[in-house]
């Protein structure tokens, strides 16, 4: 039986990018905002639909039900989201930002944006094909439909 090389194996390898790149990431909306990984993830889905229950944003951010409690809860606390009962399901509620929670959004994503533009450019001319290789990648795992499947 042959080896697993772990380091060359392409799961693997994604993971430890991921991981990488959203921890570098956090140095953008850390230190100014005190948010963890998990709070900032849903703020920028909530920024980016307005409106979704938390297991829609768990599914469309690929985290765990209860770390997106726990970032649901610590954002509420500071003002940042409201609940609201789903018209469609009584037992759900429907998770909003609030004038301070888009306030705090839109202080972020010009650097998000510029943190992602630095990036791309240490890539020089293979950004293109990367990026196209990521999305054939999500349709091969079906990561991309997803995205729309899970907006309520």
């Amino acid at each position: 039986m042959a080896k697993l090389q772990l380091e060359a194996f392409l799961p693997y390898r994604l993971n430890r990018i991921a991981a990488a790149v959203s921890q570098d990431f956090r140095s953008v909306y850390g230190p100014h905002h005190d948010l963890t990984i998990p709070e900032w993830r849903v703020l920028a889905t909530l920024g980016q639909f307005e409106a979704m229950s938390a297991k829609a944003i768990g599914r469309h951010s690929a985290m765990h039900k209860t770390k997106v409690s726990r970032a649901v809860r610590a954002l509420e606390e500071r003002r940042w989201l409201r609940r609201r009962p789903s018209e469609e399901d009584r037992r759900e509620e429907i998770l909003t930002l609030t004038a301070q929670g888009e306030k705090a959004y839109r202080q972020i994503v010009p650097k998000a944006l510029a943190f992602e533009h630095r990036l791309l450019e240490q890539l020089g001319p293979d950004a293109g094909p990367l990026l196209a290789a990521l999305g054939r990648l999500e349709a091969v795992i079906k990561v991309a439909g997803q995205l729309e499947d899970d907006r309520t």
